[in-house]
């Protein structure tokens, strides 16, 4: 296998591996929280959950980033042409924003769900405001997305 290969594989696995590992921490935190308060109030299940799913979407940018490089670089299909070294370190490279973007914004995110799911427990009517405080970590996992692809479709 060419250097520029394992490069590019390397990229599609740091996307993903990186963003999700975030996603994966951010969620079980809200998780944590959300299973404190449904355990008093059952009906605050639904609430929970939404502040609960919104560190999972990192992760799922993370990998439309991995299918994105893999695809492009010709990972996907048997016996594909090599790529050069100079082309797989572009994909590398191309990764890191969502890598890195996704996996810090994630863990703030899960954060500030916690947050939002405290305040679901103590003023229930008030779970939009928690939401759209998590909503806005987003932003910057949405910015990283953007930038990782228009690095990747940048490259020819």
């Amino acid at each position: 296998m060419e250097l520029g290969t394992i490069l590019a594989t390397a990229g599609a696995a740091v996307a993903a591996l990186f963003a999700g590992f975030g996603s994966a921490i951010g969620v079980g935190m809200a998780g944590q929280a959300a299973a404190g308060v449904v355990s008093e109030d059952p009906d605050r299940f639904g609430s929970c959950l939404l502040m609960q799913l919104l560190p999972g979407t990192q992760g799922i940018y993370g990998m439309l980033i991995a299918i994105v490089i893999a695809a492009k670089a010709g990972l996907m299909t048997a016996g594909s042409a090599a790529i050069s070294t100079e082309l797989g370190m572009r994909f590398l490279i191309a990764a890191l924003p969502i890598a890195f973007g996704g996996f810090l914004s994630a863990i703030y995110q899960g954060k500030v769900a916690c947050a939002g799911i405290n305040m679901i427990a103590k003023k229930p009517n008030e779970s939009g405001k928690g939401m759209l405080m998590a909503i806005m970590v987003e932003t910057y996992a949405v910015l990283a997305l953007l930038i990782s692809f228009l690095l990747v479709n940048g490259i020819g």
